[in-house]
């Protein structure tokens, strides 16, 4: 129970690998809804298809015999909305509410059913009264999808927040540590859109919000909701969460990740707090794009290949660029036999960048680390480790 009157009737799905087919989840995933249970009954979002029939199951406990008036749909990905058209089939006087980007939406995920006169759409500042409780409905578009709303309910303070403020994880697997998996979450899902979580974030900040009630993870109240939207504000201004350095390294026959631990001893040596080592070949993409976000400097250190960069780092500075990271420092160490090119690359793509800055000097080794590429690491942890002159 979220309040005496709004019910959890969401699932968790124990057995996905990867969420959206590219993010592991070894904890699971929850797809959370939930039903306002007042004169006019409420059902807010279904759940993804997989766990479809556990879905149905609860829905109808809680309606305990009863019809449903309305179906929020807050977000059409389908791990959410899977169940419209069975909702709508099953019960015939439920009415959509949705936004109208949300209405352009349906045909495409549900080929040949009828909405006719069967949808209430809604906008920024538009209100749905179900008895004592009041639905006010919030503009969240590109968080992280066009259509998406959110709704805030007048009575038990309750905000719905869709996509926002979720986390990788079954609830059943459920620790204190929200932070981290929302983190994992949040910039791979969401964090491109980082003004437009601010610009929902501005309008949260003018409405008492008790309870938060997202899409995937716990419902958060007190102190974690003071803590959840902490970050989140930090996280959508794209500034670093916590002091530290990551080293990301692409390496072929294992010259490259010497180079790596080498600067990351040497960094340590000269006081570095934190330096976290990532093997792009091998660790979650979505884990090291987590990492480069959450720090302020970040290292990358890539053998030549093809005349480019070896793919591993193509893939991840291409994340980068597509999740719109910004305000960063960069150290680049290349690795190259006889024609060194994945500094050129690296550099280009870094460039491309929003206000991120390459601290000098690039590092090159040839094959592998020898006496003589002890100075040029060094001069780099030094120009790493230095505090940035205020502007």
């Amino acid at each position: 129970m979220i309040s005496d009157s709004i019910k959890y009737i969401g699932v968790d799905d124990l057995d996905i690998d990867l969420f959206e087919s590219q993010y592991v989840v070894p904890e699971g995933m929850s797809y959370n809804s939930y039903l306002i249970d007042d004169e006019k009954i409420a059902v807010m979002d279904t759940a993804d298809r997989r766990k479809g029939e556990e879905w149905k199951a609860n829905l109808k406990e809680a309606l305990d015999g009863r019809q449903p008036d309305y179906l929020v749909v807050h977000h059409m990905e389908p791990d959410h909305s899977a169940l419209v058209a069975w909702m709508l089939e099953t019960y015939p006087g439920v009415q959509l509410v949705c936004s109208a980007q949300a209405v352009k939406m349906l045909s495409n995920f549900f080929d040949g059913v009828d909405f006719t006169g069967r949808v209430l759409t809604v906008k920024e500042g538009d209100t749905l009264s179900l008895g004592q409780h009041t639905l006010q409905f919030i503009g969240a578009a590109m968080v992280h999808w066009p259509e998406v709303i959110m709704s805030y309910d007048t009575k038990d303070n309750v905000l719905f927040s869709a996509d926002g403020f979720g986390k990788f994880g079954a609830l059943v697997n459920e620790t204190d540590d929200w932070a981290c998996e929302a983190r994992r979450y949040y910039f791979n899902i969401c964090g491109k859109y980082g003004t437009q979580v601010q610009n929902v974030l501005k309008k949260a900040a003018g409405i008492d919000i008790q309870t938060i009630c997202p899409l995937h993870g716990p419902v958060l109240k007190g102190e974690a909701l003071k803590e959840a939207v902490r970050l989140y504000d930090i996280r959508s201004k794209y500034e670093p969460e916590s002091e530290g350095i990551l080293i990301a390294y692409a390496s072929i026959h294992g010259g490259t990740a010497a180079a790596a631990e080498r600067l990351s001893e040497i960094l340590k040596d000269k006081g570095a707090k934190k330096v976290v080592v990532s093997d792009l070949s091998r660790s979650d993409m979505a884990e090291v794009i987590e990492d480069a976000f959450r720090y302020p400097t970040v290292v990358v250190a890539a053998s030549s290949y093809d005349a480019g960069v070896f793919p591993p780092m193509h893939d991840f500075l291409y994340h980068l660029q597509i999740k719109n990271y910004q305000k960063r420092r960069f150290g680049i160490i290349e690795n190259g036999s006889w024609a060194p090119t994945a500094g050129r690359v690296m550099r280009t793509m870094i460039e491309a960048l929003k206000d991120c800055e390459i601290v000098e000097p690039m590092v090159t080794i040839r094959s592998r680390m020898k006496a003589e590429d002890e100075p040029q690491l060094q001069q780099l942890a030094e120009a790493l480790t230095s505090v940035k002159p205020e502007e």
